[in-house]
């Protein structure tokens, strides 16, 4: 075995530890991938909710608006604490194959349902000081998602587990210029972290290195066969490892928002969110088969990757810079006795991701750039109220929320498609000082193709059925 090693090193040196290199890159690489994908999160209203986030910052008496417009709290007389959570539910059924970069067929089942059930909290607080300004606190979970598929499918190489969020910490102050007219603005503190998990392809780790070679010149195309059988003998297909990797880090925004009320029955609002610029940092783990280890510790090999650099498939910590996108909303409201309707526009700059550049410690792992190229999308709501009585309020609304992301760089990861979003809920005053307010929504996801290719030319193509259900409570106290 050592001979064949010696004739794979002076086969070309650069070629083995290039390949060895692009194997482990690539799986901290596509892990992040998902970091700009269609994950981000409205779901920090029950009321809101209901009519399908419009009129979210005109429709009056929700404090949500302390994190989504601060202008807004000039409609909140008194202090007010509020409490929401929405479990969020979310089904990916992946129908399709794999192949390795020879065209093989690569092993698995689709992967079962890869979404979950989780909830995400919210708390709001806010107040006034005088007649003219109003202060207030909020936590909220702005971006997040969690896929996990059977560790053994057909699309391990480009994913397994897949754990994201954002939290945001929220200061706001708004400031009344005249009666109907009012000015926003507030702070953020935003938490991101993540967990990403995969599977290593080793077998293709040997397959790309002769490839490579033949490509260069630096291996005779008569010599390819025999070599591919070597490799094949020491690190048979389905000769996998697993990659973790976790990172997060803490970064800082700010918001500025408007609230005019154009006449007694009419109220418009404008905000924007700015972009958050993160550099994640963390670790990336590994487990190596034992004869991946094996092939690691021969000694022509050690030799080679020592005077490279070191050594891959090695605990090392990393670091990637991402940004969380900037965000402009319109809304409005109309009031009348008996109901109100509302529309809400927003835009969200996702083309802000357009590549990922990922460092390591490890400098036999270099520094790797991929190009995503994310478009912009838009979520666009109509609803409204319904006022039975004075204790009891139904609600309704329809949205469409434009996914950024497209064929050629969706990944299984976030295998996200444009959604229509359908929702009904309802308000119950119980008293003068506490609200109740419930509501429920179901999310038709257009199909998703996937045509993606994991760092070791391990494609997977197919399609995906996503759905999603959403039931959301909120309880508000005035004091």
């Amino acid at each position: 075995m050592q001979m064949s090693f010696r004739q794979f090193s002076r086969a070309g040196r650069p070629l083995t530890l290039a390949a060895l290199s692009l194997a482990i890159l690539g799986t901290l690489a596509v892990p992040q991938r998902a970091h700009a994908s269609a994950f981000q999160l409205h779901e920090d209203s029950a009321a809101a909710m209901g009519r399908a986030y419009a009129g979210s910052t005109t429709a009056g008496g929700d404090v949500s608006v302390v994190a989504n417009n601060p202008a807004a709290m000039s409609e909140l007389h008194g202090t007010y604490f509020q409490a929401d959570v929405t479990a969020i539910n979310f089904g990916a059924n992946f129908s399709g194959s794999a192949h390795d970069a020879l065209g093989r067929p690569i092993s698995g089942g689709n992967g079962g349902n890869a979404g979950t059930t989780m909830p995400v909290p919210a708390f709001f607080f806010a107040t006034q000081l005088g007649d003219k300004w109003h202060v207030g606190a909020a936590f909220t979970v702005p971006f997040g998602f969690q896929t996990e598929y059977d560790s053994n499918w057909v699309g391990r190489y480009n994913a397994i587990k897949s754990k994201f969020e954002s939290l945001d910490g929220t200061l706001s102050l708004s400031y009344d210029v005249s009666d109907t007219f009012s000015l926003g603005v507030s702070g953020i503190a935003q938490k991101t972290s993540a967990e990403l998990t995969s599977a290593v392809n080793y077998n293709a780790v040997g397959l790309g290195l002769i490839s490579q070679g033949v490509g260069a010149g630096a291996i005779p195309p008569a010599a390819a066969p025999g070599l591919i059988s070597q490799v094949g003998a020491v690190v048979p297909p389905g000769t996998d490892g697993y990659a973790r990797i976790k990172g997060d880090d803490w970064a800082y925004g700010y918001q500025v928002g408007m609230l005019w009320k154009i006449s007694p029955n009419d109220r418009f609002a404008l905000n924007y969110r700015s972009k958050i610029s993160h550099t994640l940092e963390g670790t990336a783990n590994f487990t190596v088969p034992a004869n991946v280890q094996a092939l690691l510790a021969n000694p022509t090999v050690a030799a080679l990757l020592a005077g490279a650099g070191g050594v891959p498939f090695t605990h090392t910590d990393g670091a990637a810079p991402f940004t969380t996108p900037a965000e402009a909303t319109a809304s409005y409201w109309h009031q009348e006795e008996k109901f109100g309707l509302g529309m809400d526009v927003s835009w969200t700059k996702w083309d802000v991701f357009k590549s990922l550049n990922v460092y390591y410690a490890n400098p036999a792992q270099p520094t790797t750039s991929e190009a995503f190229n994310w478009k912009n999308s838009w979520y666009i709501a109509i609803g409204g109220d319904y006022y039975v009585n004075d204790k009891l309020t139904l609600r309704a609304g329809v949205a469409l929320d434009t996914t950024p992301t497209q064929t050629a760089t969706r990944d299984p990861r976030v295998p996200d498609g444009t959604r229509q979003f359908v929702s009904v809920g309802l308000g119950y005053k119980v008293n003068e000082r506490f609200e109740l307010n419930a509501s429920y929504a179901h999310i038709f996801v257009n199909s998703a193709r996937v045509n993606a290719a994991s760092s070791t030319a391990d494609m997977i193509t197919g399609e995906y059925d996503d759905y999603g259900n959403l039931l959301s409570l909120s309880a508000q106290y005035k004091f």
